[in-house]
């Protein structure tokens, strides 16, 4: 009888063991998702950063175009003199 005892409560360690070591895995493997997950949006966010500077670069040349060749540039729903027509 104490060994049936005794080699339930080994088999039951082996496995709360074993359960242990599947958790931790898991955990790795959540923690590493989430490092990659957070690169992924650094990198997101510096070309979203670069895509606003370029664009901002480009909006500027075509104002100075505009300012040099005396055109103004587009500004909304300018009013056009035909109120009320």
């Amino acid at each position: 009888m104490k060994l049936r005892v005794l080699t339930s409560v080994a088999a039951a360690a082996a496995l709360a063991f074993s359960l242990s070591a599947c958790q931790k895995k898991a955990e790795e493997a959540n923690t590493a998702a989430a490092e990659a997950n957070a690169s992924a949006m650094e990198a997101n966010t510096a070309a979203m950063e670069a895509n606003a500077a370029a664009a901002d670069a480009a909006n500027s040349a075509a104002a100075a175009g505009n300012d040099a060749m005396g055109n103004a540039a587009p500004m909304g729903n300018a009013p056009t003199g035909n109120a009320g027509t």
